[in-house]
């Protein structure tokens, strides 16, 4: 029970100390939450025909890598799983666990622990862009999709085993 709630916010347990782990942070509500549009309602209609057949690939490929069913997270993420996370600043939340957006000017893959470690597969992937956790594409042409894979799959094991997750 805390003797006191500092002007920060935290609460005092010990005279002059001040506990940050049970420092209570309003939980902030995610932009991007899973919606009820079908996926594959989505990637049909996808106007430009490459970018459509690309995206019809890459949901049987997600599906098959990861098990999972795919679910629309907002107007335009295509996610396989979810996981909760918790900054060290006590925001937290659930964020699918890996998937992809094909966007007008590129495919967007998410992987979720990001790219670091991921240098040797990377040199062997072909023509892409890098973000923090996406991987840009302009079309599944210029890419080698069993190295595609591989990095699905790395992204996944590695949520699994450093985050809670779930199938859905």
């Amino acid at each position: 029970m805390p003797l006191a709630t500092s002007r920060s916010g935290m609460e005092i347990t010990e005279l002059g100390k001040t506990n940050r782990e049970r420092r209570t942070v309003p939980k902030a509500d995610n932009k991007t939450k899973p919606t009820n549009v079908a996926p594959e309602d989505f990637v049909a209609a996808v106007e430009h025909p490459v970018r459509r057949a690309d995206a019809e690939t890459l949901l049987k490929l997600f599906a098959r890598v990861t098990g999972y069913r795919p679910k629309m997270w907002g107007p335009s993420l295509i996610g396989y799983g979810r996981y909760a996370y918790r900054y060290e600043s006590g925001r937290e939340g659930e964020m699918l666990m890996t998937g992809f957006s094909p966007r007008k000017a590129n495919l967007a893959l998410y992987i979720m622990p990001g790219y670091q470690d991921l240098s040797a597969m990377l040199e062997r992937l072909g023509k892409h862009k890098l973000g923090k956790s996406c991987l840009y594409i302009n079309k599944l042409s210029d890419v080698d999709l069993d190295v595609v894979e591989e990095i699905i799959r790395f992204g996944v094991d590695y949520m699994k085993a450093n985050y809670q997750t779930w199938p859905e």
